[in-house]
């Protein structure tokens, strides 16, 4: 059985990690390399970089590029880089920086056929779609529905969040990564319905975030909401609850997770 993995996400704005509510009303969390090489050394699976000046803005871009230069210089575990990615030369700069990985989000909003010519020129395990989600129905009682949103949530888009992610799978995304916009920054936990619905029709892995409270989270996304690997940010950050106390808690709920020999929960 694949082991689950543990990724913490780095928001970052104009060079700094950022954390906030739905991504309003942000904080500053520090300098992005130091804290990748201390959740490397923490236990951290892998790393997400969400650059979320990117969409708005491409002078951020050589910003960017050099946190993700000296990221990489510092830590040696896989490393997503998302934001603003609009061309496979774009995505070539990201991955010759550095990164394992380049998510997309916005562009493949506008231009899904980016998806495909990214998989064909760097291949699908490369490639990860975005998918920032947001409920459509108002009650319990209803089908659950979420729509698709953009620009960090400020923008609808009308597109059906499940179909999205069957048409993005079949254009060349090798993995999606899902967030609830209504737990985002909430610590209400995983929207697990989100996920299960995602997990139950796409082949390939779904990284579940936006919600995150504790390590129970963790398991529940998984076992409940199916999800491949879980993602957190400011219970990071804030040392709230440590890589190690939570993969040992999803270890003890029978999960198979990577430990790390040497580092205390």
């Amino acid at each position: 059985m694949l082991r689950r993995r543990v990724i913490p996400c780095l928001d970052v704005a104009d060079g700094r990690v950022v954390k906030g509510v739905r991504f309003v009303d942000l904080t500053d969390e520090g300098d992005p390399p130091p804290l990748a090489a201390r959740y490397a050394a923490e236990g951290a699976d892998e790393l997400v970089f969400l650059d979320i000046t990117a969409s708005a803005s491409i002078e951020s871009r050589p910003t960017l590029l050099e946190v993700v230069r000296r990221t990489a210089r510092e830590t040696f575990i896989p490393l997503t880089v998302g934001g603003g990615v609009r061309s496979t030369t774009e995505m070539r700069d990201v991955l010759r920086a550095g990164a394992d990985k380049v998510s997309i989000n916005t562009a493949a909003v506008r231009d899904p056929g980016l998806i495909g010519r990214c998989a064909r020129r760097f291949g699908s395990q490369a490639v990860v779609v975005a998918i920032d989600a947001r409920r459509r129905t108002a009650t319990v009682a209803e089908t659950p529905a979420w729509e698709v949103v953009v620009r960090g949530g400020r923008e609808p888009t009308d597109l059906d969040a499940l179909e999205w992610a069957t048409r993005v799978v079949e254009l060349g995304a090798g993995e999606l990564l899902v967030t609830s916009m209504d737990r985002d920054g909430t610590r209400a936990g995983f929207d697990t319905d989100l996920l299960r619905a995602i997990a139950d029709r796409v082949p390939v892995p779904v990284i579940a975030s936006g919600g995150a409270a504790g390590p129970d989270d963790f398991v529940t996304a998984v076992t409940v909401g199916r999800a491949d690997a879980v993602l957190a940010a400011s219970i990071f950050h804030r040392r709230q609850h440590s890589i190690a106390e939570v993969k040992r808690v999803m270890a003890a709920a029978g999960l198979p997770v990577r430990r790390t020999v040497g580092v205390a929960a």
